[in-house]
């Protein structure tokens, strides 16, 4: 029933779509041009072709470093959402892209809800997207673009380029190049709206766009507009309906191991009906002290505060009793596996709205000199549940408690939902809440994102053959709010917390025996907060809204990213060999990226004499930080034919930054076609990222821990054996670019024998050196022990903390270049076209991705580099294998296309050994553990799209229906608590259906 709804629900408003879309026939007619080509993408120039990946124009060029072209048609057939990202991202060279239902997390960084592309899993800022072959301001401090500012209804074609292109188009292209090209010769008028809802009837959503354009002046003037809006429903809890979430299936530390010994128990045992039994929604008591220790462990509070004993079930870890001094378990099988209901307050997609407009005006002054201009605006309002205001370790005074009259020392909340009876002996009790009477913590980012570009391009004869030249400047700027709604003070959450009946004289003379906060009514006037109310967090449905209201806040910061752009690309054939003629292309580029941001003080965490800072909010405590750099390019790119279908590609990028100096890139490539029917190909590239803002100039966050002294003696003329110290995690100015050097080699096939079919295989290998990564404050400490300058530099004395016999450290925790990450494995790619009949075509494609290794080597003694390939656990893995086929009938006026994707099966660990007896030797500090069950299965979704073009007039309009996971498969399930699913890979919220039209206008 609940899926019959949700179809009548798409069906109904497409159909409101369709009635209103029909009914603007009158109107186009007055207003589109009457050209033949009206509403249709305009034909590429014939005879010269330029593609991502290279800078080289010429006749037919296929360059070495692989391709893959997404055309418009593909887009419209296959794409699963209304958002292109999610199209993009079904790609298997996208793998581990953040996407809005895998950002839940990401609380104080900005990125929530954002659709940012990560090649190869090598991350988001070591893949560059262009649009038109230009750069575009990022929209989080990391410099990720996000795809939703994409003018998307003017998308002609997405070039994907696996391959490093830092040679072309400069930092960030070390995995590849995503290039968006947009029809900017359009002419007519496009329309398309949709909708579409879960087969929960969750999750609705819709998006309406239009785009249009008209020549003039003879056709050498041509105008382009856009403009869209696009909606979804948040889905802010995992409900029973999505049963997934709810088997408690759960991965365990068998309390039947014994460490160092050789035994069939193994360390972690996967096991079913389990749930987290460290706290609960009211708040669950762990410990107490008194004269019976752990008296009251195990009680949790219900609704109206009710006590109750939670039932540990069969299974805890670790083993316990509630009387022992041993750790309150964290997981329990049966019982009251479910009373904590992990599986359910978290948030699966967010509230999402955004509109955008997109125009540029284009005009030839003189034959084959054209002067254009353009420019974009969009904003986004995301909200996302970020989870509970879970607490742990609240610890409640009852000493006094059994007393008349009670003290101040007696928790007034405590006393009155235990009793007196039960707090006989008991001077404390230890709880530990999910908090079900606080509102859910929540992001609510705003992005704001312009830009504006500039330019001429024109052809011009040079050497007797045809020239092309461009030069252009542009602006970007982000202007980002993040916002995080419902989140705990510190101080004012311990003063709520703390509840004391209040005395007679009290000196704010509250009502005697009233509840009120204990800073008020203590002896001390000097710690009072006239604003405080009481918080009862003892049970659900107690808490005061008054007291939630002085407890919550909604820190936030205002950061603005800006991006200035001036470049020039000059193309020519200056010569010809006997194999045919050379080309060569030229180019330089100026770049400047600069953040600035502000922060309310109260907002900000507080900061300390010696420079270290105290968090205020249990999370987001900004600090505000600008900073700016700088970039000057210039390249070389030729192409040369050998004759015999060989030819070399090679390119040479000189860059200097203002921060990390000179650094050269380059490129050495070849093709060689000995036959028609196939094409070999292989390139070597050096590639870099550049350090982005963040690492560069994050003002910083403050911890403190101690650090042990790597070059102590028994004899202490070295120093103590350990350090206290005070912790800043903060940027690092001195940052140098990654340097990658990678290799594709690789076949294309397109057999004459077999018309319409071509197939491709290319082995690609990415060595990143000089990575950046945060490093531990007692990694620090280690390397500069060994010498190493730039660790010694992190680390000065406290000059507030330090005594003669007691020194103190402060040490800065910056990210530094000191990861080496390899990636390596083949991509596959087919596709075969049949007609069959007038008119009529059907066509298979597929693409797969087997990935042999990925690896991490931080280099630090004791932690071992370990091939994550085949790890399908966490949300960052690497499936073995990640494909996804399609086959399409397609006529002049129907269209249906049935997709296959998925993820191959694989390890829950990497370095997880499953074994049922004669188990390694393993430690609770072993790199590899022993597991009963470390199979993760894998996926397999289908999809369907069909769609109907019907004509009317010199028009038409195609309806179009989408479903997405059409057997309602479940995501990839791991054996956690929370989210038991790999949100990266899977579909999380089941089968979806969308419906709508497009309407295309002469």
């Amino acid at each position: 029933m609940i899926e019959a709804r949700a179809f009548k629900k798409v069906l109904a408003s497409s159909s409101a779509f369709a009635a209103i879309a029909l009914a603007m026939p009158a109107w186009a007619q007055t207003t589109a041009p009457t050209t033949p080509e009206a509403a249709q993408t305009a034909p590429a120039a014939e005879g010269e072709i330029l593609v991502t990946g290279t800078r080289i124009r010429r006749d037919g060029f296929q360059a070495p470093t692989p391709l893959t072209v997404l055309t418009q048609q593909d887009i419209q057939n296959t794409s699963p959402t209304n958002n292109i990202a999610d199209f993009v991202n079904q790609l298997p060279q996208l793998a581990g892209s953040t996407k809005p239902a895998n950002s839940r997390l990401n609380l104080s960084n900005g990125s929530a809800g954002i659709n940012a592309l990560n090649m190869r899993n090598l991350g988001e800022g070591r893949v560059l997207v262009l649009l038109d072959g230009r750069r575009s301001v990022g929209s989080t401090i990391y410099g990720w673009v996000d795809i939703n500012t994409i003018p998307q209804a003017l998308v002609d074609r997405v070039e994907v380029v696996t391959g490093g292109a830092s040679s072309a188009y400069g930092s960030d292209a070390v995995s590849g190049v995503v290039n968006f090209i947009l029809n900017k010769k359009l002419e007519g008028l496009k329309i398309e709206a949709d909708t579409g809802v879960t087969t929960y009837g969750d999750g609705g959503n819709y998006s309406g766009s239009i785009a249009g354009g008209k020549s003039f002046a003879g056709g050498r003037g041509h105008i382009l507009l856009s403009a869209n809006v696009d909606h979804q429903d948040g889905i802010f809890e995992v409900g029973r309906e999505r049963e997934w979430n709810h088997t408690g299936y759960v991965r365990a530390e068998n309390p039947a191991w014994v460490s160092g010994v050789s035994t069939f128990n193994r360390y972690f045992t996967t096991l079913r009906n389990v749930g987290a039994s460290n706290s609960t929604p009211g708040g669950l008591i762990t410990g107490s002290a008194g004269t019976t220790a752990n008296a009251l462990r195990g009680l949790y509070f219900g609704q109206g505060g009710a006590v109750n004993t939670f039932d540990y079930g069969s299974f805890t870890f670790p083993a316990f009793t509630r009387a022992s001094g041993s750790s309150a378990p964290s997981v329990t099988q049966n019982g009251s596996w479910q009373v904590n209901d992990s599986g359910r307050r978290i948030g699966l997609m967010p509230k999402d709205d955004r509109w955008g407009v997109f125009g540029r005006l284009s005009f030839e002054v003189a034959d084959g000199i054209e002067l254009f201009a353009e420019g974009s605006y969009n904003k986004q309002k995301v909200f996302f549940n970020a989870g509970p205001n879970l607490s742990t370790g609240i610890t409640y005074n009852t000493t006094g408690c059994t007393t008349v009259p009670v003290p101040v020392t007696c928790n007034a909340f405590a006393l009155q939902a235990l009793g007196a009876s039960r707090l006989a002996g008991v001077t404390s009790v230890t709880v530990a809440t999910t908090a079900a009477d606080l509102p859910f913590r929540a992001i609510d980012n705003e992005r704001k994102v312009q830009r504006y570009v500039v330019g001429a391009n024109g052809d011009f004869d040079a050497f007797g053959k045809p020239g092309h030249w461009e030069i252009y400047a542009q602006y970007g700027r982000s202007d980002v709010r993040e916002q995080l709604r419902n989140v705990m003070h510190n101080t004012r959450m311990a003063n709520a917390t703390a509840a004391a009946f209040a005395p007679t004289g009290n000196a704010r003379g509250y009502t005697v025996g009233s509840i009120q906060c204990l800073i008020n009514v203590d002896a001390s006037t000097t710690n009072d907060d006239p604003n405080c109310v009481p918080l009862n967090r003892l049970g659900v449905g107690v808490a005061d809204q008054a007291a939630i209201n002085y407890v919550l806040g909604n820190p936030y910061r205002d950061q603005v990213l800006e991006q200035y752009v001036a470049g020039t690309n000059w193309s020519v054939t200056p010569f010809a060999t006997w194999a045919g003629d050379v080309s060569v292309s030229v180019g330089g580029e100026v770049r400047k990226e600069k953040i600035r941001g502000t922060v309310p003080k109260e907002y900000q965490p507080v900061i300390n004499a010696n420079g270290t800072t105290t968090n205020a909010w249990s999370v987001g405590n900004y600090l505000p930080f600008t900073g700016e750099y700088s970039v000057k390019e210039a390249y070389l790119e030729t192409v040369v034919p050998l004759g015999l279908g060989l030819e070399f590609n090679g390119a040479v990028r000189a860059t200097d930054y203002s921060n990390a100096g000179y650094v050269t890139t380059w490129k050495l490539g070849a093709t060689w076609a000995p036959i028609p029917d196939i094409r070999f190909r292989v390139t070597r590239s050096r590639d870099i990222r550049a350090p982005n803002l963040n690492e560069l100039y994050q003002a910083g966050t403050a911890n403190s821990d101690s650090v042990r002294n790597p070059k102590y003696t028994s004899d202490g003329l070295n120093g103590p054996q350990t350090f206290g110290y005070s912790g800043l995690v903060t940027g690092n100015p001195n940052l140098r670019p990654e340097i990658a050097n990678s290799w594709n080699i690789g076949a294309v096939v397109s057999p004459r024998f077999l018309p319409g079919f071509t197939a491709s295989a290319d082995y690609f290998r990415i060595d990143l050196e000089g990575a950046i990564d945060s490093i531990s404050a007692q990694e620090i400490m280690n390397r500069c022990a060994e010498g190493i300058a730039e660790y010694c530099a992190a680390i000065t004395d406290d000059p507030v903390r330090s005594t003669p016999t007691a020194p103190y450290k402060l040490i800065r925790s910056q990210p530094f270049n000191f990861v080496r990450k390899l990636v390596r494995g083949i991509d596959f790619d087919a596709a075969y076209r049949i007609p069959v009949g007038a008119g009529s075509a059907f066509t298979i494609k597929g693409v797969a991705t087997r990935y042999i290794e990925n690896l991490s080597d931080t280099g630090i003694v004791g932690q071992v580099a370990v091939n994550t390939v085949g790890a399908n656990g966490g949300q960052a893995s690497t499936p073995k294998w990640i494909f996804r086929g399609s086959a399409t009938y397609e006529s002049e006026t129907f269209s249906a296309t049935i997709t296959g994707r998925g993820v191959s099966a694989g390890k829950y660990s990497a370095t997880g050994i499953e074994c049922t007896t004669s188990c390694p030797v393993t430690t609770t500090t072993s790199t590899f553990q022993t597991y009963d069950n470390n199979r993760v299965s894998g996926l397999f979704y289908v999809d369907l799209n069909l769609s109907q073009t019907v004509p009317f007039g010199d028009n038409k309009a195609q309806f179009f229906i989408n479903v997405t996971n059409l057997f309602n498969r479940w995501p990839l399930l791991v054996p956690e608590t929370g989210l038991a699913a790999n949100s990266t890979y899977s579909d999380m919220l089941g089968r979806q259906f969308r419906a709508g039209i497009r309407i295309s206008l002469k």
